[in-house]
């Protein structure tokens, strides 16, 4: 039955995209000299067969093709590059010299009938995709050992592409932004797998341990139809470190100047060929009590975390299956709010303003793959994953607590249309939340149900043009019925060189508290204006996403680089605005007028010098709102102008391993806009604009061996500290009280040591 609606699903498929396929030929077309010819079957049991889907690319370039149904090919010629490399899973790889355009016929024999050949290639810390029709840049492990990088919060200081901001006074959390909105317009994934959302959107990047990440896939635009209806500015995809490929031990430990202990440790086991388990264990600790600024509050908060995950991986290539499952388990407790606040006696009293923010999360998921052994281009996946968060705080007398239970599930199937450059997925999704929250003395519940429908059409012609298009129809009890369209295309007008486009809609269910806790941190009064919709009686979130980027990759001073622009604009058919002008209250209101962000960004990254890599950008944000009583105006806290430098040097590494590891990153922020606090007493008052700043960062490292390397950082080496991070610090329960005005660091300089020590 299924292989019956497989074939009924291709024929409509290849009927509805038949003219699309006629416009898409002449583009692909080439006046230029190609080198061609067929890819055959060293292993066929018969007469010589064409290899479909084997890769065709030039050495040491960004050029590189697939071979068809029948094992043809075809890929330009331009005598820069000569080393033609052919390659499939499960046959040996062969390179060739090839000096003038030709016609090739060749034969890739299986691996199974050779000795091991191990291949190895430096991985570049940060790739950035030329062919792709997605705007997508992808940060390797390598890239995270550039900083201390504790937790994912954390794990963006050396890349322009994501903006790390300080969300209040209190708790030191970083929330991080893309294209000038805040996460909660970012799809969070984990493996393809919802991660951060609901409940977890405040703190849930601090949830996942530097050291777990194997790398991080950011897209800038709409994403993928597949993944849901909610990515609006983007989305993040973080890999966890594989069983199969990680360390069999690692442990690294981490210590700051400010108390901050931290310690990891990833026990690996192969349980034969197929099977394979990994035991995760992270625990941090804050016990020292930080005032630097002396205003008598914490600068940082007294924490204590424990994060336990059992992950085990199943691999069959000759069955075509492989599975994921993972188990977590998480505690947290912090403590902020005034020097020497004990909960145990001041807690809801006047003897001292303080705040204890305690979370226990469950979390598992499970994932399938299988792909057809007689068809390779063809695979079935499913993923589904359950999850349970109970946080329970309370700040001063505000009282926050909020228990979030989710269920998620996506169907996938993966094929070709007539050949392996005409692909699709298609699948179905369901998703359920329950919400049950207390906010002071009133009560929020409410439960969401989704299920959707997906489809999705991928054209890759390498040589010219690629392009995505997909769809989605969602069914949700309080969003309605509603279709959601992605579409990105790439086009190469010359050599390295990517030329993309992309739009696309977006709709999500603001869970308003949970992503704006930093408001219990105040005197203010919370208002919800609207109470005609079915989200904390307001609408849900709409809006379209559009942008366009440029990508040149250059050869100078023969040494690589590449220089990007990027533009991109997001309009909001609705937005829950969130109003901070009034100093008394924060409101909560549908969108009435417009609410738009622009966003460009130019980024340079070069290898200046052997082993010296420089990466610098600039962005520029246009973000406006609506007001009811404000009119229109920039969002606040948000720099219209940043500045970024990275510089990046390592030695050569020593026969034994060991070298030296050098790195240096600057983020500069331009003024403010501050929200309006004319009506405070004048002692109370703030100016209209925040003054521009720059942090410095640095680390170095020392690598001893392949299994030992010691590094050394700071934080904030240009010692730059917000003034006055604290309104009415004086009398934290008066009506002028309020922690949620940051706009720059409240910790000054700060060094760390830390160690890292691996068994392969």
């Amino acid at each position: 039955m299924m292989m019956v609606l497989m074939k009924k699903m291709e024929s409509l498929s290849r009927g509805l995209l038949l003219g699309l396929w006629a416009f898409l030929l002449p583009l692909g077309a080439t006046a230029q000299e190609n080198v061609g010819g067929t890819v055959y079957d060293g292993g066929a049991a018969t007469a010589r067969q064409g290899l479909n889907g084997a890769n065709v690319y030039w050495l040491n370039s960004q050029m590189g093709t697939v071979t068809d149904a029948k094992g043809s090919f075809s890929i330009p010629f331009t005598g820069e590059y000569t080393k033609l490399v052919i390659s499939y899973v499960g046959f040996e790889t062969d390179t060739l010299t090839v000096t003038e355009a030709k016609t090739l016929s060749h034969v890739l024999r299986p691996s199974a009938t050779l000795d091991e050949v191990t291949v190895q290639q430096k991985r570049e810390a940060v790739e950035k995709a030329f062919f792709s029709a997605r705007n997508v840049v992808t940060i390797n492990s390598e890239e995270l050992l550039k900083a201390a990088c504790c937790n994912l919060s954390e794990s963006f200081e050396t890349n322009p592409a994501i903006d790390v901001n300080f969300a209040d006074a209190l708790t030191g959390t970083k929330q991080i932004q893309m294209l000038g909105l805040t996460s909660p317009y970012l799809l969070i994934t984990q493996e393809n797998i919802p991660m951060v959302r609901g409940a977890s959107q405040t703190y849930g990047l601090t949830f996942t341990p530097g050291t777990w990440v194997e790398s991080i896939q950011i897209t800038k635009g709409a994403g993928s139809v597949v993944n849901g209806y909610e990515s609006i500015s983007g989305q993040i995809n973080t890999e966890l470190v594989k069983p199969f490929t990680d360390k069999r031990v690692f442990v690294n430990g981490y210590a700051n100047q400010n108390g901050r202990l931290e310690l990891n440790t990833h026990l690996n086991q192969k349980l034969g060929d197929k099977w394979s388990t990994g035991l995760y264990i992270h625990g941090n600790k804050r016990s020292q009590e930080e005032d630097g600024n002396r205003d008598g509050f914490l600068d940082a908060p007294l924490a204590d975390q424990i994060n336990i995950m059992n992950r085990w991986q199943y691999q069959n290539p000759e069955t075509g299956f492989i599975s994921f499952f993972n188990v977590r388990y998480l505690d947290d407790r912090k403590q902020v709010g005034q020097v020497g606040f004990d909960p145990q006696t001041d807690r809801f009293t006047t003897n001292g303003w303080g705040s204890e923010i305690d979370t226990r999360r469950f979390d598992s998921s499970v994932k399938l793959g299988y792909v057809f052994p007689a068809l390779p281009f063809q695979s079935l996946g499913f993923q589904a994953s359950y999850s349970n968060h109970q946080q329970e705080s309370y700040f001063g007398f505000n009282r926050y607590d909020i228990d979030h239970n989710s269920v998620y599930s996506n169907l996938m199937f993966n094929s070709i249309i007539g050949d392996t450059r005409n692909t699709f997925k298609t699948g179905l999704t369901f998703a359920y939340d329950s919400y049950d929250e207390l906010v002071n003395t009133s009560s929020f519940a409410r439960e969401d149900v989704s299920g959707g429908a997906f489809f999705e059409y991928a054209y890759e012609n390498v040589e010219k043009v690629s392009l995505t298009a997909g769809l989605r129809v969602d069914a949700h009890n309080r969003l309605g019925t509603f279709i959601t369209p992605r579409f990105h295309i790439r086009y190469t007008p010359w050599k390295l060189g990517s030329l993309r486009g992309s739009f696309g809609r977006g709709r999500r269910a603001a869970n308003i508290f949970a992503e704006n806790q930093q408001l219990f941190g105040s005197s203010r009064q919370i208002q919800l204006l609207d109470q005609g919709g079915s989200i904390y009686g307001l609408d849900a979130e709409d809006a379209w996403n559009f942008g366009v980027s440029f990508l040149q990759g250059f050869v100078f001073l023969e040494r690589k680089g590449n220089l990007t622009l990027d533009f991109y604009r997001t309009d909001f058919n609705n937005q829950i605005v969130v109003d901070w002008e009034n100093p008394r209250a924060i409101s909560f209101y549908n969108l009435e007028g417009q609410s738009y962000a622009n966003s460009f960004q130019v980024e340079l990254n070069h290898n200046v010098l052997r082993n010296l890599e420089l990466r610098m950008a600039y962005k520029y944000y246009d973000v406006q709102t609506d007001y009811r009583n404000r009119g229109r105006l920039q969002k606040p806290l948000q720099a219209q102008h940043r500045f970024f430098v990275n510089m990046g040097y390592e030695t050569t590494p020593k026969e034994n391993g060991s070298q030296w590891k050098l790195d240096f990153t600057s983020h500069s922020q331009g003024e403010q806009r501050l929200p309006n606090t004319e009506a405070n007493p004048p002692a109370f008052r703030l100016g209209e604009f925040a003054e521009a700043y720059t942090v410095m960062n640095a680390q170095v490292t020392k690598v001893f061996s392949p299994a030992f390397e010691v590094y050394l950082g700071g934080e904030n080496l240009s010692n730059f500290r917000q003034p006055n991070p604290i309104l009415g610090l004086d009398d934290p329960f008066g009506q002028n009280f309020d922690t949620s005005i940051v706009y720059a660091p409240i910790m000054g300089r700060m060094f760390y040591l830390g160690f890292r020590y691996k068994l392969p």
